[in-house]
């Protein structure tokens, strides 16, 4: 190792003498313990893995004063240890490594070489769909009808299992990935090729944060950029800025880690820390368990940080033998953390890093909290739910309004539902979901929620019969301590079995609801609701007949499904009255902590996840039955509607192609803020009178065959048809809400891929207008993939988040931004001008171009490419292109 930077140390441990590791504090240099510790990580994987980092550059002597980095626009080559994927990002990302290699053939190279250099673990679970609840063998039936569906996918998987090294497959069922990763897959400490070094992860899933609960740094990236990872390619970032998050105090009583993430999640949005690291330090994070801290970097993408990283303390040490690791390895563990000054004491300000801001939050004033109804970071207090949504009824249509006229707000439509008659309102709740990642992970809210199911079936209390319920835990373990322990029996009396091993509702796989209650939504145009224990409620992902959801701890999601709505006042209303005339209130079922944490201590042990996961890639039998190819190059069957091989590298050269510029391009669609990647590409239900659901008739499937637009994203036809079809969609040139957008050569009214299919048939160029905060919310590439074979060149927005805006480079569609203080207000931009963006001949990082109207007005913008590697993969159009021509040359 010729970097100066780095001193080799030999042995850590005498029983195993090749462990060596790279140590970065023998510098003796003070400012290195100043450093965050999760800008020592990414600096370490950056030095391991490439010689010339920051020498070449001259950096050596400033690197430990960071902050004077960070103004330079050092570029960091990241190469994580590892990487994850879940399905829907994964059988994508398996059919762009067909492809490649079909391509890599095509131009003479060896297609073995398109081959993950870099472990990758694809996690099957976003596919299953809560299709039947509130029955005993509701997960046998959920599990049967998820292979029936996707038997096809699955094979799919089983082929990319075989056909390449290092990429394994966990089966269905097995659980969510994060908390797969979190109980299972994470190292902290990998010792591999003969040294020790940091545990560190990227995945096509922006909740991959979650991991940095546990002290490994990890962030979600687009499933392009994962592809480029998985083959070698390193991830060039720009050193970032750290926000220090200081945690204070001790949390109430009545408190979960719910609260405390919704709480964090709103201030951060407010103290805005879009492409920032934020670090947790202060004696309030020694109050959290590793389950609370994972809560909380689980939601990393909804406050819009790239990572939101918790050191290792000796917490961390202990949850890794809580969890069946093997003890002799968390011990070599913990000792290396202590040779390189990386084993965190919380409760010791003298290891406080220097931060580039520093916010701090004290836990005792965080209270019991939703969030909602359409956006993560709009949280609000338990004790004000019922006053906010009656306020916003009748709020104008945006981000906290419905418009409801005033005399329609107590509307009441009566229905029948197996033959009982009941009552729907605004506020009513029709689904109630413990769901997701963020929170099925942590023992503390999923027995709190145990214990509250218990106290209310013994007080007496039942939930409709018509609202959906469901418990979709996020590993076997779960399933495992709430059996244990005896409250499964009482969630099931409420109507929350175990429905699946998955992200489920969370994602919009929630399934459909009994048809009188979408009748008398649908009579009164009723703003029903949705309560999930989840981390997003964006518009139209839930499911399409509840415009309103929220966002709530697991016991807060069974406490207003038995309230059957969202408009009551816990404190003075009672949740129900039970046979006897008793009105029970939520104070008198609630958990107390010590009663949470009892439970905790005797029923959530080791044995549990030695257990589970010895035997989690052999137990799913229908996985094993599984008859897939085994030839190296994938036979691409025509008649698919899941698997097509992508039009990506149709007349892919050796040669590149000099990028043109952009004239006159119409603009497909205007919006306003806070634009997501659902709205960009949904991932639920495919709408029946949809461009997608048109193509799928055509080739002969019916309704009840079409799956959801996340299933079929192995299928370019499905995936381009359903860009832009959220029915939720909000365009500036359209007066109501919905996948529709004006053709201006003709003035018609159409369908998104309708109108791009016109524009391209006639060779116009397309762009899209924006506000701030495009594309916020999941990684999925197909966010990016769209729009690009719709024919959409660039994209200006006020801003972007993070994940998506590399996805667009991944695909050579170009990000544009407003200068500081401009928009299209400030512009006077319409949409319906025609523009031609210069595209100068020599390209640098984030430099200004010229955009030209056909009014005669010119402004000028910002190109969002970052890095000088960013703009390689430009010249090359997209990175899979770029990797293509390498392998192939």
């Amino acid at each position: 190792m010729s970097n100066p930077f780095v001193q080799i140390v030999e042995p850590l441990d005498p029983k195993q003498p090749l462990k060596k590791f790279f140590n970065l504090s023998k510098l003796e240099d003070v400012r290195y313990a100043r450093l965050p510790f999760s800008i020592r990580i990414l600096l370490e994987a950056a030095i391991r893995n490439c010689d010339e980092f920051l020498v070449k550059k001259g950096d050596v002597e400033n690197i430990l004063n960071w902050k004077v980095m960070q103004h330079k626009n050092v570029e960091v080559p990241f190469k994580p240890a590892r990487v994850i994927l879940q399905d829907f990002t994964g059988v994508p990302a398996v059919v762009d490594f067909a492809a490649m290699r079909d391509a890599v053939k095509k131009l003479g190279g060896d297609p073995e070489k398109i081959n993950p250099i870099c472990p990758a673990d694809l996690v099957i679970d976003h596919s299953i769909q809560v299709d039947f609840n509130r029955q005993s063998d509701s997960l046998q039936k959920n599990q049967d009808l998820e292979f029936e569906r996707n038997k096809e996918r699955f094979e799919f998987l089983k082929w990319g299992s075989q056909a390449f090294k290092n990429l394994r497959i966990i089966p269905p069922g097995s659980g969510i990935i994060h908390q797969v990763n979190l109980e299972y897959l994470a190292r902290v400490v990998m010792d591999q090729d003969g040294y020790y070094y940091p545990d560190s992860v990227v995945g096509t899933d922006s909740h991959t944060t979650m991991i940095d609960g546990l002290g490994v740094l990890g962030w979600g990236v687009g499933g392009i950029e994962a592809e480029a990872v998985m083959l070698g390619q390193p991830i060039s970032m720009v050193l970032p800025e750290v926000v220090g998050y200081k945690l204070v105090g001790n949390p109430q009583p009545l408190v979960t880690s719910t609260d405390i993430v919704l709480t964090i999640t709103k201030h951060l949005r407010q103290v805005g820390v879009v492409g920032k690291f934020v670090e947790f330090f202060g004696p309030g994070v020694a109050q959290l368990s590793i389950a609370d801290r994972a809560t909380i970097a689980n939601m990393c993408p909804e406050y819009g940080a790239t990572a939101a990283y918790f050191p290792v303390d000796d917490i961390s040490i202990g949850y890794l033998i809580q969890t069946g690791r093997d003890k002799e390895k968390v011990m070599c563990t913990k000792r290396y953390l202590e040779a390189v000054g990386m084993l965190r004491d919380f409760k010791n300000s003298s290891q406080d890093p220097d931060f580039t801001q520093v916010v701090e939050l004290d836990l005792h004033t965080v209270v019991p909290c939703c969030s909602g109804p359409k956006r993560p970071q709009d949280k609000v207090a338990v004790a004000d739910m019922k006053k906010d949504f009656e306020t916003c009824l009748g709020a104008k249509q945006g981000f906290k309004g419905f418009q409801i006229a005033p005399d329609r707000h107590n509307s009441i439509v009566k229905f029948n539902f197996e033959g009982c008659d009941f009552e729907l309102a605004h506020g009513s709740v029709v689904i109630a979901a413990i769901t997701s990642c963020t929170n099925t992970s942590n023992p503390s809210v999923m027995l709190g929620a145990g214990l509250l199911a218990k106290k209310a079936v013994e007080a007496g209390l039942t939930v409709k019969p018509y609202i959906k319920t469901s418990l979709s835990p996020g590993s076997g373990v779960v399933t495992y301590y709430l059996r244990e322990s005896g409250v499964m029996p009482y969630l099931s009396q409420l109507g929350f079995d175990v429905v699946g091993y998955g992200c489920m509702t969370c994602i919009g796989n929630s399934g459909p609801l009994p048809e009188s209650v979408v009748e008398a939504i649908t009579q009164g145009d009723l703003v029903a609701v949705g309560v999930l224990s989840g981390n997003r409620n964006f518009e139209g992902r839930v499911h399409p007949n509840t415009r309103a959801n929220y966002l709530a701890s697991p016991p807060l999601v069974i406490a207003y499904a038995i309230a059957g709505t969202i408009r009551i006042d816990f404190e003075k209303e009672p949740l129900g009255i039970n046979a006897s005339g008793k009105k029970i209130f939520l104070k008198d079922i609630w958990p107390t902590r010590n009663e949470i944490q009892a439970v905790e201590r005797q029923f959530v042990i080791p044995g549990m996840f030695k257990e589970v996961y010895e035997k989690i890639e052999t137990v799913n039998k229908a996985w094993n039955a599984l008859d897939a190819p085994s030839d190296k190059l994938y036979t691409w069957n025509p008649k698919s509607t899941y698997i097509k091989s992508p039009p990506f590298f149709d007349g892919l050269t050796l040669a590149l192609q000099t990028p043109k510029t952009i004239e006159d391009a119409y603009v497909l669609l205007s919006f306003g803020d806070s634009v997501t990647t659902d709205h960009i590409s949904p991932a639920g239900n495919i709408a029946r009178n949809s461009p997608a659901a048109r193509y799928l008739t055509s080739r002969g499937l019916t309704p009840r065959e079409f799956n959801s637009y996340g299933s079929r994203r192995g299928n370019d036809a499905v995936m381009a048809r359903g860009t832009f079809a959220n029915i939720r969609l909000v365009n500036k040139f359209i007066d109501k809400q919905g996948p529709q957008t004006i053709h201006f050569p003709s003035g018609e009214v159409l369908d998104v891929f309708d109108a791009a299919e016109r524009y391209k048939q006639a060779g116009h160029p397309l762009i899209v207008l924006a506000g701030k905060e495009y594309g916020a919310g999941s990684s999925r590439d197909w966010a990016a993939k769209g729009p690009f074979l719709l024919g959409v060149k660039a994209v200006l927005a006020e801003s972007y988040e993070r994940i998506h805006r590399s996805n667009l480079v991944g695909m050579g569609v170009i990000p544009l931004q407003y200068l500081p203080g401009e928009d299209a207000g400030t512009l006077g931009l319409t949409g319906r001008e025609r523009y031609t963006i210069i595209i100068p001949e020599k390209l640098k990082p984030q430099m200004n171009v010229q955009i030209k109207l056909d009014t005669g007005k010119t402004f000028n913008a910002i190109m969002r490419f970052d890095t000088d590697v960013e703009l390689t993969y430009f010249h090359n159009g997209g990175i899979l292109n770029y990797m293509i021509r390498k392998m192939a040359s």
